[in-house]
């Protein structure tokens, strides 16, 4: 009965995610001179040296296989999207300059999830932060790691 204080459903409970905060943070500590790709993308990579872990991977596969929770994945998706949004700082009354980030936020989440499938389909035996670099490159037309 604690745990559903906390969580109100099962699907709350394998969704809880504290990586928006920690994304924002890392934004937020980037030279504002850099793009936006580029602060995003370093903050992906940095927080997934810091995040990789068995248990992440669990999660992740089980979020793969279970549709209720690929769903509920893409919502939590939108909710890192605007945490990426608010750790860049951009000026609200822009509507242009936030539509940017958030083209870019989702560019970037979007080679992370590759990234993330792949490293489940190998077992995480593959460093996870390398695959997010790595489809980050790729989707930007830049040079491999």
């Amino acid at each position: 009965m604690t745990v559903y204080r906390h969580f109100p459903t099962k699907e709350d409970l394998m969704l809880a995610d504290q990586n928006g905060p920690l994304v924002a943070e890392r934004i937020a500590a980037t030279p504002a001179g850099r793009t936006l790709a580029q602060r995003i993308g370093t903050a992906l990579v940095d927080s997934a040296r810091m995040t990789t872990d068995r248990f992440l991977l669990a999660r992740l596969r089980l979020k793969i296989s279970t549709p209720a929770l690929r769903a509920r994945h893409l919502d939590n998706q939108y909710v890192l999207q605007q945490a990426i949004a608010d750790g860049l700082d951009i000026d609200a009354a822009d509507p242009e300059a936030q539509f940017r980030a958030e083209a870019a936020a989702s560019v970037c989440l979007a080679a992370m999830h590759i990234a993330l499938a792949r490293w489940a389909r190998d077992d995480g035996r593959t460093d996870l932060a390398g695959l997010i670099a790595e489809a980050l490159a790729a989707a930007f037309g830049e040079s491999g790691r």
